[in-house]
């Protein structure tokens, strides 16, 4: 029986928006993201970068492991789930928009989402040097199907080589903006030299899944710490119903 490996999928850890706000699910409170890792390092689990987690999602080696993403490189994730992760010793990779450094979501602006700083380049070297990966999530946080496959190549591809310059570390986890994709996209990612691309299918992952079209686990504002557990420690979660 193959492995079942949780990958989180977090966006903002902040206080959320008010009421009526478009997507304010997506922003998880600083005491939520907390307690979460909290119990999760109780229970004997280990949080896990994309690259930390590649011989577990290769079934070279079993234990209990949970991957740790975040989509855009939000800036109050840097100041509120740091901290977290390095007090318990925690890895995470977090997928950085590489035209956006010390930007913020211009991709929301007619959404009725608000603005939210994204994290300066300094800010995304701190977050290497601790320890923590740095992913891309492309140049600009494109739909990648709405556009051709030279420009899809172009977004994937330099996105990493400006990351790699910017940040100096290496970039080899890629991750699709809004989870939109065709085949042809993984295919780009692995030419450009990423060792893994995640999504945002629900559910588990496991060794025998395609490592350039992982799911994930959303994790989400109104997550209670039961469901919390229900959808990283179920073993054989359906994956229509993360």
């Amino acid at each position: 029986m193959t492995q079942s490996i949780p990958i989180l999928m977090y966006h903002q850890v902040a206080v959320p928006a008010a009421r009526g706000t478009q997507f304010r699910g997506l922003t998880v409170h600083p005491s939520s993201f907390r307690r979460q890792m909290t119990w999760m390092k109780r229970l004997g689990y280990r949080g896990l970068s994309m690259r930390d987690l590649t011989p577990y999602l290769a079934g070279e080696r079993t234990g209990k492991v949970f991957g740790i993403t975040f989509d855009d490189g939000f800036r109050n994730v840097f100041e509120n789930a740091l901290p977290v992760l390095s007090d318990l010793g925690f890895t995470s990779t977090n997928y950085f928009v590489a035209n956006q450094f010390d930007g913020g979501n211009i991709w929301d602006q007619d959404k009725n989402i608000p603005f939210a700083p994204l994290m300066s380049v300094a800010q995304a070297r701190t977050w290497a040097s601790a320890g923590q990966e740095v992913g891309s999530h492309t140049l600009d946080h494109v739909h990648l199907p709405e556009i051709s496959v030279a420009d899809a190549r172009r977004q994937i591809t330099l996105s990493r080589e400006i990351l790699e310059q910017e940040i100096g570390t290496s970039v080899n986890a890629f991750c699709y903006p809004y989870g939109d994709f065709k085949p042809e996209h993984g295919l780009l990612a692995k030419e450009a030299g990423y060792a893994s691309a995640t999504t945002t299918k629900r559910g588990l992952a496991h060794a025998a899944d395609d490592p350039f079209f992982l799911p994930r686990v959303g994790i989400w504002r109104t997550t209670h710490l039961l469901r919390f557990f229900q959808k990283c420690l179920t073993r054989h979660e359906d994956r229509r119903r993360t």
